[in-house]
């Protein structure tokens, strides 16, 4: 299958003025599920992506049972206890699975989420509950509105059962191999990304260094690809978008000589700076 680089020319066209009568009801609202038990900062992190991408609301459901009131580093986040995020928020989109858990309680919610009739971003845990769970692998296949998953190598080689070696040995057979057993767009997450549409296209990202080695930076990614299609760009265009500035971002971090001890915030911070630089005013 031909595999096709993806350009900052090509991204930045996805991108539209916004008018000079914005509201935040005009860029849409997020919903992050997740945030177990000692894995909070997965899904926060998740949704302060989604909120510096230019999402107009981010809700963040969180499983743990002792959960903050509140981000205090980021009081616009509104946060929620799991059970109550999805019915409160009213969400464009749903990212579920950044620090989730696999715990009966989080089975659950994958299940309610795969109900829900909005785009959905799953990644992570998520996608490790799916692998074990043929009946919601089933569910995917009879959703109407769009999916996009986000696996690592390891979590690729669990929905495929097959080592991570195979799936590195030929990570194009693997990414289009998800997309037919998921019925999902997917992003194949490594060096190198691959972009697989459900349409039959493979995309290459060129962008992203070693730095990106840290914890957070896919649950950044989830957010980011979100925050887009919650502002109107079709899933294949917020996943080619996120992709390309997520590594883009990492890049500007390398040329300050931060490529040892990268943090995903930072990332976030400069994918924002970057997301203003490209767009069009």
């Amino acid at each position: 299958m031909k595999t096709t680089p993806i350009t900052r020319k090509q991204v930045t066209a996805y991108l539209k003025p916004r008018p000079k009568d914005s509201h935040k009801g005009l860029f849409g609202t997020v919903t992050v599920i997740g945030g177990g038990d000692g894995m909070i900062g997965a899904a926060i992190l998740a949704g302060r992506a989604a909120l510096k991408m230019g999402a107009g609301c981010v809700h963040v459901g969180l499983l743990a049972d002792k959960m903050p009131l509140v981000d205090m580093r980021m009081p616009e986040l509104m946060l929620h206890p799991a059970s109550a995020a999805l019915k409160n928020s009213k969400p464009d989109v749903v990212v579920l699975g950044c620090g989730l858990g696999q715990s009966p309680a989080a089975q659950k919610i994958v299940y309610d989420a795969l109900l829900l009739d909005v785009p959905l971003v799953l990644d992570a845990d998520a996608l490790n509950i799916i692998a074990d769970r043929p009946d919601l692998r089933g569910m995917l296949h009879t959703r109407k509105a769009a999916t996009v998953v986000t696996p690592h190598p390891g979590e690729a080689a669990r929905l495929l059962a097959c080592s991570t070696e195979d799936i590195q040995k030929n990570r194009a057979a693997s990414a289009t191999n998800l997309v037919k057993r998921l019925s999902a767009s997917v992003v194949l997450k490594g060096a190198g990304s691959l972009i697989a549409t459900r349409e039959g296209k493979l995309y290459l990202n060129q962008t992203g260094n070693p730095g990106m080695s840290a914890a957070g930076m896919g649950d950044v990614l989830s957010g980011m690809i979100a925050a887009f299609i919650a502002q109107g760009l079709t899933t294949d265009e917020a996943s080619l978008l996120a992709v390309h500035l997520h590594g883009a971002a990492a890049d500007e971090l390398e040329k300050q000589q931060a490529t040892l001890g990268m943090s995903a915030t930072e990332v976030t911070e400069w994918a924002r700076w970057l997301l203003n630089h490209i767009a069009p005013k």
